[in-house]
C-alpha cells in the first residue's frame, strides 16, 4: 500500500502541471483523479467542496486541494495536496521569469498562447456544465446562474454579494418555501 501523503501530493502535482487556465480548468482533472480514480471523495461531496472553495478567500485550486487533503489526512494531508497543487505553477513561473526576456517578442510563443486561449475556455466550460447537471440546474432554474453571471459581468456586482444573496435565498427557500424531506 502506498503512502497516502505521497500519493495525494503526486496526484495534485500532476493536476497542477497539466492544467492551463487556472483553478476552474482543473475541475475535470480533479474530478477524474479524486472522484473516479482514487475515490477519495464522492461526486456529490465534490460539488459541495467546489462551492465552498469558490466561496472562500484565496486561490480556488489551492482551496479545493486543501479541503480534499484535509478530508484524507487532516493537516498533513492538506499540506501535501496544497504543495502538490502549488509547486508546478511556482516552478513554471520561476522558469518563465528566468527566461522571459529571451521569448517575450517571439512570434511562435505568441502564436502558441493564442492557440491555447480557446482550449482554456473549453476547459472552463466543461466543468461548468457538469456542475450545472450535478446541481440539478435545468430549464426551470437556469435563469439563476445566468442572472448572477450577468450581474457580475455587466453590472459589476461583487461576487460576494451574489454569494450572500444566494445563501439567504437558499435558506429561505429550503426552510419556508419548500422544506426538504428527511
Amino acid at each position: 500500500m502506498s503512502n497516502i501523503y505521497w500519493e495525494s501530493f503526486k496526484t495534485f502535482f500532476k493536476i497542477g502541471i497539466f492544467t492551463l487556465g487556472g483553478g476552474y480548468a482543473m475541475i475535470p482533472l480533479i474530478e477524474e483523479e479524486v472522484v473516479n480514480r482514487h475515490k477519495w471523495v464522492e461526486k456529490k461531496e465534490m460539488l459541495d467542496l467546489i462551492a465552498i472553495a469558490q466561496s472562500c478567500p484565496g486561490v480556488f485550486a489551492i482551496n479545493i486541494a486543501i479541503f480534499i487533503g484535509y478530508k484524507l489526512r487532516k493537516i498533513r494531508g492538506a499540506i501535501a495536496t496544497a504543495l502538490g497543487t502549488a509547486l508546478p505553477s511556482f516552478l513554471i513561473i520561476l522558469a518563465i521569469a528566468i527566461f522571459f526576456k529571451q521569448f517575450e517578442d517571439n512570434k511562435i510563443v505568441a502564436a502558441v498562447f493564442r492557440g491555447i486561449r480557446p482550449a482554456v475556455v473549453a476547459l472552463i466550460a466543461v466543468p461548468t456544465f457538469r456542475l450545472a447537471q450535478s446541481a440539478k440546474i435545468g430549464w426551470a432554474n437556469c435563469w439563476i446562474p445566468v442572472a448572477c453571471a450577468l450581474a457580475i459581468w455587466a453590472l459589476g456586482v461583487s461576487p460576494i454579494y451574489i454569494i450572500i444573496i444566494a445563501a439567504v435565498a437558499g435558506y429561505i427557500y429550503g426552510m419556508y418555501i419548500k422544506p426538504t424531506e428527511t
